[in-house]
């Protein structure tokens, strides 16, 4: 991140962000949202536009009035932003959201991918949180166990 608050998006994530968005157009920044969330939340969870559709859709299927859709509501809706990536492949990190994830200007940010959505972190944060609980889980799983029989079976293909 640079003295402004501009942090370069990894080419890889750009390419989602890019397929991610129904008005992107070849020469044109693609949009995404950016969700800090609530208090609880330490890092940036980045949607392209048809994952946070989704979301809203998702939400919009819920009972009106009801508790869960109202926090929901207020975490992607309130406690999000829309943002560009800009020609050079960046973004800028508002005072707000380097203010949430703790990381500075004129310093690092992580990023990690998970399909349409990305997280930011300062890495520091990553290490002593996100990692930590990762390494208790598995530290928790039987030593000869693969991490890949964590993943579903594949559904059968109909013939």
């Amino acid at each position: 991140m640079d003295k402004k608050g501009r942090v370069s998006i990894p080419a890889s994530f750009r390419r989602v962000l890019e397929a991610g968005d129904p008005a992107w157009e070849p020469g044109q920044n693609p949009e995404f949202v950016i969700v800090y969330g609530d208090h609880r939340r330490n890092f940036l969870e980045c949607y392209t536009m048809v994952a946070i559709e989704e979301v809203e859709d998702q939400i919009d299927d819920m009972p009106r009035g009801s508790p869960e859709r109202r926090i929901l509501e207020n975490i992607f809706t309130g406690l999000s932003v829309t943002a560009t990536v800009d020609e050079t492949g960046r973004i800028v990190l508002t005072q707000l959201l380097r203010d949430k994830i703790g990381v500075p200007l004129d310093s690092e940010a992580f990023f990690i991918a998970s399909g349409d959505t990305f997280q930011v972190w300062n890495p520091e944060t990553y290490n002593e949180v996100e990692r930590a609980r990762v390494d208790e889980y598995l530290d928790a799983l039987p030593a000869d166990v693969d991490p890949l029989t964590l993943l579903p079976e594949k559904r059968k293909r109909e013939e």
